[in-house]
């Protein structure tokens, strides 16, 4: 059962690690934008990127989570899959102190189902954005170039703690 669920959140830690890789690998491209076609782009990463990327973020943490009270302890692989729980966790930080506040003012023309205005919370996107757009963008694409690399030590410590199990 440990090795199961250990491949199954390397796996899932890989499609959390990739999608925070494509975000990353758009940013020089992204910057080039004006803010009319940048507010555009943004839009088409809803409901995919939330969808299944949240879902499989959040199944690949309660995974790693589970990881670490079944892996014996006192154990290089019980080390190396809590470090990569740690470093799941300070991904989903980053995401909600700072990506998710980005994602509601980008999302506050656009039309949601009731359960995305929910999520998005767009009725109070605006209050507290700088007024400067780009210094928003920057904030947004910087927290992704932050969590790809968080993602990826979580998948690197995953995959290193298969060996050491």
């Amino acid at each position: 059962m440990l090795q199961t669920l250990l491949v199954l959140a390397i796996v899932l830690a890989a499609l959390t690690m990739a999608q925070t890789l494509a975000h990353a690998l758009e940013f020089p491209g992204k910057r080039r934008l004006d803010r009319d076609a940048y507010l555009k782009v943004q839009a088409i990463y809803y409901p995919g990127f939330t969808i299944v990327g949240g879902g499989g973020e959040i199944a690949g943490m309660l995974g790693t989570l589970l990881l670490v009270f079944i892996t014996p302890k006192n154990t290089g692989a019980f080390a190396l899959t809590l470090a990569a729980l740690i470093a799941m966790l300070s991904a989903h930080v980053v995401f909600w102190a700072i990506t998710q506040p980005a994602n509601r003012y980008w999302m506050r023309e656009q039309q949601l189902g009731p359960a995305g205005a929910a999520f998005f919370r767009t009725d109070t996107a605006a209050a507290s954005q700088p007024a400067d757009w780009t210094i928003l963008r920057s904030r947004w694409e910087r927290s992704h170039l932050v969590r790809a690399v968080l993602f990826s030590a979580a998948l690197v410590l995953l995959a290193t703690a298969t060996a050491a199990s």
